[in-house]
């Protein structure tokens, strides 16, 4: 595990403590977090040392990061625009939604902008049909029924905030 630091692994260490001892694999995605923490995203390498760390084959913990949204497999914008597009999204909008941000932003769905600022990514269902269209920012901050006005707001105010 020579890409984890110390802190990172007594970090492990406490994760892991808090399940028995024969069910480590449980702490799979803490350990996730832990790495993307620390390195901005989860790479191989670091798949790997986890999956070295808690006992997993390589390819049950990279199905773990490639599953969910909030693992970076690459190093992603300060803000991370998730944009839900899932049925009843778009249904709502959501695929309007992120052809707009596609545009406002210009990169593509996938992207990050030039200035490293935004990363424009897809998601497959945030839970809130109801509240369409919706998005995710940093994997924290769910943002409903967002008009293109609401979207030019939205960029226009984590732009500001880079400002000052």
């Amino acid at each position: 595990m020579a890409d984890l630091s110390q802190t990172t692994r007594a970090l492990f260490d406490r994760e892991v403590a808090k399940y028995p001892a024969d069910q480590r694999q449980s702490a799979v995605m803490a350990c996730l977090t832990i790495v993307q923490l620390e390195q901005g995203f989860v790479s191989t390498e670091s798949e790997k040392a986890v999956a070295e760390y808690l006992g997993m084959a390589p390819i049950a913990v990279h199905e773990v990061t490639t599953f969910y949204n909030m693992y970076n497999q690459h190093s992603v914008g300060k803000y991370k625009l998730n944009v839900c597009t899932n049925l009843p999204c778009q249904l709502r909008s959501g695929d309007k939604a992120l052809a707009y941000l596609e545009k406002k932003l210009g990169v593509t769905m996938g992207g990050t902008t030039a200035d490293g600022l935004f990363t424009l990514q897809q998601s497959e269902c945030l839970g809130a049909c109801g509240d369409a269209p919706v998005l995710l920012v940093n994997d924290v901050n769910m943002c409903s029924f967002m008009s293109n006005d609401k979207l030019d707001q939205l960029i226009n105010g984590l732009t500001s905030a880079e400002a000052k």
